[in-house]
């Protein structure tokens, strides 16, 4: 996770970084700066943004509002949604993102559909009919530990896709493929694998 400070940027250079992409914004003794890396929720900075807010409301996405200056603070009825007032610290911000995150998991699983498609929130990835056969387990499991024996068992049903070590070379694919929709496979060494969300550097490190 890095950032970089634009103090004394203008916002038109702010607004242009922000439509290439580099959307995470967080405001830190009334100074703006961009946080790259977390890529699940939005920042949208209120009540300016609000066509913004809209737009990610309909596309079911994770949303942090940006309360500004002495602005009113919006009603949150939507479970995918909070808000914070600037300016805030660091580590209040990724606080608020991950108590976001982890109070929207149940509501918020993943799902593979009968083509073999994974969806999560507003983005899906193409997997294979093995590896759809696999992240079914794991996402009817979501969070929980499913054991190698079980993801093998399913796997040997398979033709030709039960040779030694294509559970790890299965999983390895699977990773690849759920990574730009914030989703890890955690190993449990010895025991088996857990489906979950990225949401810290640790979650990142287990999903190598």
């Amino acid at each position: 996770m890095r950032f970089q400070n634009i103090e004394s940027s203008p916002m038109r250079t702010l607004e242009k970084e922000v439509v290439e992409g580099r959307t995470r914004i967080f405001f830190l003794g009334g100074a703006v700066a961009l946080l790259e890396g977390e890529q699940d929720v939005k920042l949208v900075r209120w009540p300016a943004e609000f066509e913004k807010r809209e737009k990610y409301h309909e596309l079911g996405v994770l949303r942090l509002l940006v309360v500004e200056g002495g602005a009113q603070a919006p009603i949150c009825t939507d479970i995918r949604e909070d808000w914070i007032r600037a300016p805030i610290t660091h580590s209040d911000l990724i606080a608020r993102m991950q108590a976001l995150r982890a109070k929207t998991v149940d509501h918020c699983s993943p799902r593979v559909d009968r083509g073999g498609i994974i969806h999560y929130g507003a983005q899906s990835a193409a997997v294979s009919p093995t590896e759809a056969d696999l992240l079914e387990l794991l996402t009817l499991n979501f969070g929980v530990l499913v054991p190698r024996e079980t993801l093998r068992d399913r796997l040997s049903i398979q033709p030709g896709a039960a040779s030694r070590n294509a559970l790890d070379l299965h999983i390895m694919r699977i990773r690849r493929r759920i990574a730009p929709l914030g989703l890890v496979i955690q190993t449990a060494w010895g025991r088996g694998y857990v489906l979950t969300v990225e949401n810290n550097d640790m979650a990142r490190a287990s999903n190598q």
